[in-house]
């Protein structure tokens, strides 16, 4: 159990260098692959550990990795990121928390703080996208979160993936509480619980958030990490604050990196200060074979819109984007030919999203000056507290959905001045469906769906960034849609039967049209076959490929084609005809990335 502090008359200089207590770590065998991006049970989590850790890795595999980049970055290359660390540093001392349990007293010791923080335990049922009518096979995992005024309770939106069930239990007690989910931010990776029975709540002191930590602060993590059933109690420093990319989300938002151990298991814990505030969420670390201890906790700022967020609009809305894709602007010559003067700085704009509330004013090769009155950089940063420089993206995710900015835009040579209204992006792949199942729809033994990251996950493995159709990538990667509900809907698979003969081959292949009439997304496909009322069915796929079907024969073929496979329904539910009338169809909008941190190239998007 951590020291309890000392009163102020015993307490010496060399007192309090021992209370802070030193941190050492172990090294363990690096994993050579990112893991799952979420928390694990304990023997699940150490036999994936094992298994990546023996497998042998030949140079190109290793040359692949190392030339993986971070989304959206600045163009600096990035080691792959995992949600998950190795074994870390020994147990230390945690600090104690300057709030008083009486009228009397001003102080209490570290067993408050530790008190108010949980663990969680989840289960999970994933949805199978391969086989979007079915769902995988359940399985646990435990992990952290701590206690709020309000009745509340954070921890890691990975935590919480696709739950059925989730309880929490506090130290010291052996009952576990149901607990049910308010909110999930998938681009923060924060989730907000609540727990209705009010024995839970006795006797609670709930944490306090802190303010944004200088380097070289130390740093308490506390948490239910693998190697026990007990609390673990982790020391370090601040090392770097920076725009960072969360894997969970493949967003970029404000980061803390650590030298604290951050196991599996401590996802959602809270990191305390010297002071007893909280001043983070541990929720990854990085996984490199040049990199050592890195853990990285999401900073108040971000968890505080998080939670405005959820006051604001009674939903998680998201962090807005400005939707457009920029380039640096360091050349002297590029800035000539842009008609910069001297003394101006900022960035290219390369792209405008179609779909982003920006695109009614900014145009291709339009120089972004500044933002809400901040001056851009040629390299895109910004001030950023006494002697530091961040991404521009950061100003962007501090505002909210529908929040206004200004922007100081180079067009032509003229300044221009707008004000824009922000909203959350809308992506041509989603990265994530928000715990929504996949959508399906099956005519004839045919199988179509919309492209997603996971779905690419489920196709391709781990490596689907390198193994799945290049035109699937490019569309992942670059695509942009063109309006808010456009998708990307491919032939999944064909189930074979005596009507689709010589089609068997088919698989992933995106659907272009149909009858001549361009598909926008999975919904339409199904209204346009619903009514067809020709006499063929004619598909036109990627690559110049066609699939023609006689109408009559596809429909009559269907009942009987899904009872040979067991399947219940030729399409989701949100696909019926109730559903598509009340707008239940409409695609998620969340952010795509490659897992780990991956990226296009020199690609930057904010």
């Amino acid at each position: 159990m951590p020291p309890r502090k000392k009163p102020k008359s015993a307490k010496t200089a060399d007192d309090a260098k021992a209370e802070a207590g030193p941190s050492t770590s172990e090294n363990e065998e690096e994993e050579l692959r990112p893991t799952s991006p979420r928390t694990r049970s304990r023997s699940q989590k150490m036999d994936v550990t094992a298994a990546d850790g023996d497998a042998p890795v030949s140079a190109e595999a290793k040359q692949r990795r190392n030339a993986r980049r971070k989304y959206g970055g600045g163009g600096a290359a990035s080691a792959d990121v995992g949600m998950d660390a190795g074994v870390g540093a020994q147990l230390t001392g945690l600090p104690p928390k300057p709030r008083g349990r009486g009228p009397n007293s001003s102080a209490a010791d570290s067993d408050s703080i530790m008190e108010a923080v949980v663990k969680v335990f989840c289960m999970h049922t994933e949805p199978n996208y391969s086989l979007p009518w079915q769902r995988k096979r359940q399985y646990s995992s435990s992990s952290s979160g701590f206690l709020l005024p309000g009745r509340r309770i954070l921890t890691n939106a990975h935590c919480v993936d696709h739950y059925t069930q989730v309880k929490v239990k506090r130290r010291g007690s052996d009952v576990k509480h149901v607990a049910s989910v308010l909110s999930v931010g998938t681009e923060c990776d924060i989730a907000l619980l609540t727990v209705e029975d009010d024995a839970f709540w006795e006797g609670v002191e709930p944490v306090t958030f802190g303010q944004l930590p200088q380097l070289q602060d130390a740093v308490t993590v506390v948490g239910y990490p693998i190697g026990g059933d007990t609390m673990s109690v982790t020391s370090g420093v601040v090392s770097r604050i920076e725009v960072t990319a969360y894997m969970h989300g493949s967003s970029e938002l404000l980061g803390i990196q650590i030298d604290a151990a951050i196991n599996s298991g401590n996802s959602g814990g809270p990191a305390f200060n010297e002071a007893g505030e909280c001043v983070g969420i541990a929720f990854q670390s990085l996984k490199h074979e040049d990199a050592e201890n890195i853990g990285y906790i999401i900073p108040t700022p971000v968890v505080e819109h998080f939670l405005a967020d959820y006051e604001r609009h009674g939903r998680y809305t998201g962090f807005p984007s400005l939707g457009v894709e920029w380039q640096k602007l360091e050349n002297p010559d590029l800035r000539t030919a842009l008609k910069m003067q001297a003394g101006q700085k900022g960035v290219l704009i390369r792209r405008v999203e179609p779909t982003s509330a920006v695109s009614a004013v900014l145009r291709q090769n339009d120089v972004l000056l500044s933002f809400d009155g901040v001056a851009i950089a040629n390299d895109g940063t910004v001030p950023f507290r006494s002697g530091e420089r961040i991404s521009f993206s950061y100003l962007v995710s501090t505002k909210y959905s529908d929040e206004e900015a200004e922007l100081v835009v180079l067009q032509d040579g003229a300044k221009k001045t707008f004000r824009v209204s922000l909203r959350a992006p809308v992506r041509l792949v989603p990265f994530h469906t928000r715990g929504l199942p996949p959508s399906y729809f099956i005519v004839a033994g045919l199988v179509f769906t919309t492209v997603s990251v996971p779905y690419l996950r489920s196709e391709y493995g781990k490596e689907y960034d390198f193994d799945a159709p290049v035109k699937l990538l490019e569309k992942m990667m670059h695509g942009m849609a063109s309006q808010p509900d456009e998708q990307v809907v491919v032939l999944s698979q064909v189930l074979a039967a005596e009507v689709n003969v010589g089609y068997e081959e088919l698989q992933n292949t995106q659907v272009l049209a149909l009858n001549g009439s361009r598909i926008t997304n999975l919904a339409d496909l199904v209204a346009r076959v619903d009514a067809c009322s020709e006499p063929f069915i004619c598909l036109d796929l990627e690559y110049n490929q066609k699939v023609v079907l006689d109408t009559s024969k596809a429909k009559a073929a269907t009942p009987e084609i899904l009872a040979v496979h067991c399947i219940s329904q030729d399409r989701s539910p949100d696909l019926t005809t109730k559903a598509v009338e009340n707008g239940a169809a409409a695609p998620s909008t969340s952010k795509v990335a490659v897992s780990g941190g991956k990226s296009g190239k020199g690609r930057r998007r904010s």
